[in-house]
């Protein structure tokens, strides 16, 4: 299927109207008459009309030059960005429109060399590199030809010395208008390599804008998600606690009141932790939740509070080697604390185990209970578990649960600490 054509405005408007002004001086001084021009002879203008008077065609100018001038002039205001056919076209018709220009009018003859350069300069805008060379080499050679054939017909009827520097001018003349062309070109090519590299910057400039845009919703949303586990870890546990003491003490005040007084007051206790999370919680989550106690004590604190909960004390062994850093600390409190929730809540276990260990530069976290477990095919959507899976992903780490209904539960939680070592 054929491209559709499609015409462009100009692309640099200063240089369109530069082109305009230079065709109207050259114009100009092509049409004012010769004895403001220069004194004493000139060698004949080269015209097809010069050389063959009685063609009929001739009648009609300059009204043919004037003509080709105003259309080559106008076509710069359109020209071809995309179909290479219609590229050629509207060459080959400004090559026409020079050449009807300057073979049909003897005063427009002297256009040729600023025909030919805006002919370059339009070349450039529209073809590529290959193109733009073939362009200017096509109008240097029909430059050379016609004012070689030019000064030969000067030549005919000159003296020999008058040939000589006729010779010399037509040459020199001939070397500086390529030199011309060449640094158009070069000129044309550095201005379009420069317009290219702002348009690449700025589509760039937008990217980037798009990618920080990206950046700034994917942050805000990972920072509404921590918010989200810290209050589903920290608020989501006391609140599972004192209903659990709550219970507890509705059961015994009919039977053992002093027992319930107890329970009810591990209840308020708890009451007053879940409002202090809630307080932490609503100034952006900066709360420490182990508040400046080792990683063992706090620990040990949750085993505490899960055995006035539940009765069950857990069985924990923790065995570190090096102080961990704040993140690492923050997130095994956090996973311990989900797992002895969950626990607490679903698992109706009589016997909780938990291991902390360093192995060969990982840290290896195992909860493991002798509940009724669960079917891993239906019930790993939970928020506490994708909780703790990012949690464990955010440190590079891998997280894995073994369950099955009536074998119990298993956590294994592995955490590289080569990117983490503690500076203390």
């Amino acid at each position: 299927m054929n491209r559709p054509i499609e015409i462009k405005k100009h692309p640099f408007p200063s240089l369109l109207y530069l082109e305009w002004i230079l065709l109207a001086i050259t114009a100009l001084t092509a049409v004012i008459p010769p004895p403001l021009r220069r004194f004493g002879p000139k060698p004949p203008e080269l015209s097809i009309c010069s050389i063959f008077p009685d063609l009929s065609i001739c009648n009609l100018l300059p009204e043919l030059s004037i003509y080709s001038l105003i259309i080559f002039a106008l076509m710069g205001l359109r020209l071809p960005k995309t179909n290479q056919v219609a590229k050629v076209i509207y060459t080959v018709i400004e090559i026409i429109l020079i050449l009807t220009t300057g073979l049909f009018g003897e005063r427009f003859a002297r256009l040729f060399s600023v025909l030919y350069i805006i002919l370059v300069t339009r070349s450039c805008l529209i073809f590529k590199l290959p193109g733009r060379l073939f362009v200017t080499s096509l109008s240097f050679t029909l430059f050379l030809f016609t004012t070689q054939l030019k000064y030969q017909l000067f030549n005919y009827q000159a003296s020999p010395q008058a040939q000589e520097r006729s010779r010399f001018f037509s040459w020199n003349w001939s070397l500086t208008f390529g030199l011309s062309l060449v640094f158009v070109l070069l000129m044309m090519n550095a201005v379009l390599s420069e317009r290219h590299s702002r348009e690449k910057l700025a589509i760039a400039n937008e990217k980037l804008r798009q990618y920080a845009m990206q950046i700034e919703n994917q942050a805000t949303l990972e920072e509404r998600n921590r918010i989200a586990r810290e209050i589903h870890d920290s608020l989501g546990h006391s609140l599972t606690a004192l209903n659990l003491q709550l219970e507890t003490a509705l059961k015994l005040w009919q039977s053992n009141p002093g027992k319930a007084e107890t329970f009810l007051a591990t209840a308020k206790e708890l009451g007053s932790k879940a409002l202090k999370d809630v307080r932490q919680s609503v100034s952006t989550m900066r709360f420490n939740p182990l508040q400046e106690q080792s990683l063992e004590r706090a620990i040990a604190n949750l085993s505490e509070s899960f055995h006035r909960s539940n009765g069950i004390l857990p069985i924990y062994q923790i065995n570190l080697e090096s102080t961990l850093s704040p993140e690492i600390n923050t997130a095994i409190y956090r996973i311990t604390q989900e797992s002895l929730t969950n626990i607490s809540k679903y698992a109706y276990t009589t016997e909780v185990k938990l291991e902390l260990t360093e192995i060969r530069g990982s840290l290896r976290l195992i909860i493991q209970d002798n509940g009724r477990g669960f079917d891993l095919g239906q019930n790993t959507t939970g928020f506490g578990l994708q909780s703790m899976r990012d949690r464990t992903l955010a440190l590079a780490g891998e997280f894995n649960i073994n369950s099955a209904p009536g074998s119990g539960c298993k956590i294994t939680v592995n955490i590289p600490l080569t990117r983490f070592w503690s500076l203390d």
